[in-house]
């Protein structure tokens, strides 16, 4: 985790001491439900929870001490707590083993870390939304290749985003319910010094499901499921950055970040406005689903487990989730900010002499009776004039002075072909689509 690319309430989730809090309570709702069953002393239950209401102060440097002794994090921590509450803490991890409480903490930082991110993408979804209605019919110029298409207009351009990042949300709504798993099932899962009551206790006081199946460790394809979410989430956080990155370059110019008072663009060139929010976002991207591989060649674990998977989810439990965090919120902060431009944007749909018409025009020369080919030859010979004069003769002008073309089309229903309002007769139906009615 860097800092300078993290917000406190992800970052929070994190910190040792919050992991050391889980644990604690994971380990005093279990107690607390072997009383309930005669399995430990009632009053042990008890003696954790009248400890921790009056002693919420989580010594973590003391814990990392122990743990440089016993070589063991778990142990550490069941021995600091037995030292602040005394011999009822003898009671504590009755019939559990490690895992269970290493992974079900696991499960409650995702989870949260996910609610954060739903958040996020909430906030996202409403800029974006807010910007597409009114950029709704802002012509602009369609590319494919990099090259001049067909028109389009700027607002159905973010309704493409608002679509694609509510499929993230509900992918990731869906990746946290199987990733917010409970599993309190003992050495190799088999709950044999251990009621499987304790596992349903313990999910239901920390929300979460119980794991049907464990075999000491939670089934990492649901961990790798998790992850590959969050890479996706990343990949189309990349897909709008690299859209406005492109649409910032000096010869297009159609829209760009917000340049506040007394930004510098570059050290040597007092006339930079660089599109660095975007390029961040874009290797923030890249950080994200670098932590997809390791979640799934995590899935493989030996036998009933081994822990392979724990250094790795140590890093991109937090890397990734914090990383997401920043990038969703900064994405945010682009598309409110974004200054966009439609003087230029209809003056790049203008430059290239009307060449983004010619298939309205081959379709009409093939209803006037002309083959295909001869439709596509005659219109093409025409649009590479226009395209070899970089836009300086009208393609128009060219179509009407072609005698082939005269003979099947008039001037004036050449002329209707380059109505520009023809290609936006469906924006309303897809904002339906997308945005609802």
């Amino acid at each position: 985790m860097v800092p300078r690319y993290a917000r406190p309430a992800m970052t929070a989730i994190w910190e040792p001491e919050m992991r050391y809090r889980i644990w604690f309570e994971i380990e005093a709702h279990a107690t607390d439900k072997l009383g309930e069953l005669g399995v430990v002393p009632a009053s042990a239950g008890k003696a954790l929870w009248d400890w921790w209401k009056t002693n919420p102060k989580i010594d973590v440097a003391a814990i990392d001490a122990i743990e440089a002794v016993t070589k063991h994090d778990v142990i550490a921590f069941l021995d600091w707590v037995a030292q602040q509450v005394g011999p009822e803490a003898r009671f504590m991890h009755q019939g559990m083993t490690s895992s269970d409480v290493l992974d079900t903490t696991l499960s409650v930082q995702l989870a949260r870390a996910s609610d954060i991110l739903i958040a996020d993408l909430d906030a996202l979804l409403a800029a974006i939304k807010r910007r597409a209605e009114e950029h709704k019919y802002t012509p602009t110029i369609g590319r494919s290749h990099g090259i001049h298409a067909e028109p389009t207009t700027f607002g159905i351009k973010l309704a493409e985003a608002y679509a694609e990042f509510s499929r993230a949300r509900a992918r990731l709504v869906v990746a946290r319910a199987e990733i917010a798993t409970c599993a309190i099932s003992g050495a190799v899962g088999t709950f044999a010094n251990i009621d499987p009551s304790v596992e349903d206790y313990v999910a239901e006081k920390l929300g979460l499901a119980i794991e049907p199946v464990s075999t000491q460790v939670i089934p990492r394809d649901r961990h790798a499921m998790y992850f590959a979410t969050l890479g996706v989430i990343a990949s189309s956080i990349e897909r709008v950055a690299t859209e406005v990155r492109h649409l910032q370059r000096t010869e297009v110019l159609e829209a760009e970040e917000y340049f506040s008072p007394g930004q510098k663009g570059s050290s040597a060139m007092p006339h930079k406005r660089n599109p660095v929010l975007t390029e961040n976002l874009t290797g923030l991207a890249r950080v994200v689903r670098s932590a997809v591989t390791p979640a799934l060649e995590n899935v493989a674990l030996w036998h009933e487990r081994d822990i392979s998977h724990s250094s790795v989810e140590r890093y991109i439990g937090p890397d990734a989730t914090i990383t997401l965090d920043f990038a969703l919120a900064r994405l945010t902060g682009v598309i409110d900010k974004l200054l966009v431009y439609p003087e230029r944007m209809q003056k790049n749909l203008d430059r290239m002499g009307g060449l983004v018409h010619s298939q309205r025009v081959l379709l009409a020369l093939t209803q006037a009776g002309l083959s295909r080919d001869d439709s596509y030859r005659l219109v093409q010979r025409n649009a590479m004039k226009v395209w070899e004069s970089d836009g300086a003769l009208s393609l128009l002008e060219l179509l009407k002075a072609d005698p082939e073309v005269s003979a099947a089309m008039t001037a004036s229903e050449l002329e209707d072909k380059f109505n520009l309002d023809y290609h936006f007769k469906a924006v309303d139906r897809i904002f339906e689509r997308v945005f609802g009615s």
